[in-house]
């Protein structure tokens, strides 16, 4: 019989579902308290702590998610990103230790999924791991059984099945997260979506903390589609514009 394995936040996986996540990291403290928990978690893991071990060790091993600091010798994380991104498409949760909006900024525009600021905790690390692998899970199936049309809201369409967007008939390039929360406002347009209902469904993240990461996916996504397309609402949350009837 197989043998199954049962993580520390409750997840069962069977050896044959591990999935792999290479960690790059030139802190040999924080790289080894984070494979450890990872390990922990039932992942298969592999380290690196340069730019371009990163990208050799990405090449070769293809893991299914990437945990990356900005900060890293030979050359940044920004740059391992685009380098990982244009080989394979791969969830990227990038680690930085400034708090530092335009890192994050930065960090998302080149294909992040998603960020940490530096001191965070590990529970919350593997929260963001699991969440991560299962929207890329989820994206599989909805490409699989994709819904069929497109959305036309004014001049902004979102093409479900080909999970592609156009402002004015050019096309916009979305993360997957991007795309994934563009697609939440958009199922309710004009309806005001609080931060938390936002983490709930785009991030699976239930913890208010994280609702800073919301703030800088819609920052990002408004210099792609047009800052006008979403409204904030002060002290609540976002809305999607639509033209008026």
């Amino acid at each position: 019989m197989e043998q199954t394995h049962t993580s520390q936040s409750g997840a069962t996986t069977t050896p044959g579902a591990q999935r792999r996540v290479l960690v790059v990291e030139d802190d040999p403290t924080i790289v080894d308290a984070i494979a450890a928990r990872l390990r922990a978690e039932g992942f298969l893991v592999q380290t690196a702590a340069d730019g371009p071990a990163a990208v050799d060790t990405a090449e070769a091993w293809q893991p299914d998610l990437l945990i990356l600091d900005i900060m890293l010798p030979g050359f940044d994380g920004l740059e391992v990103c685009r380098r990982v991104q244009a080989q394979r498409p791969v969830p990227v949760l990038m680690l930085t230790a400034r708090d530092d909006e335009t890192d994050m900024l930065v960090g998302l525009g080149v294909g992040a999924d998603d960020y940490m600021t530096k001191p965070f905790s590990m529970r919350e690390l593997a929260a963001r791991v699991h969440v991560l692998l299962r929207r890329v899970e989820r994206a599989a199936v909805a490409a699989s059984t994709p819904r069929s049309g497109i959305l036309r809201l004014g001049e902004l369409e979102i093409d479900h099945a080909q999970r592609r967007v156009r402002v004015k008939s050019e096309d916009v390039h979305l993360t997957p997260t991007e795309f994934d929360l563009l697609v939440c406002l958009a199922n309710t347009p004009r309806a005001v979506l609080s931060r938390e209902q936002l983490l709930a469904e785009v991030w699976d993240w239930a913890d208010a903390s994280g609702t800073r990461t919301v703030d800088s996916h819609i920052k990002a996504l408004r210099r792609k589609i047009g800052a006008e397309r979403i409204r904030t609402v002060h002290g609540v949350g976002y809305a999607l514009e639509t033209p008026t009837p």
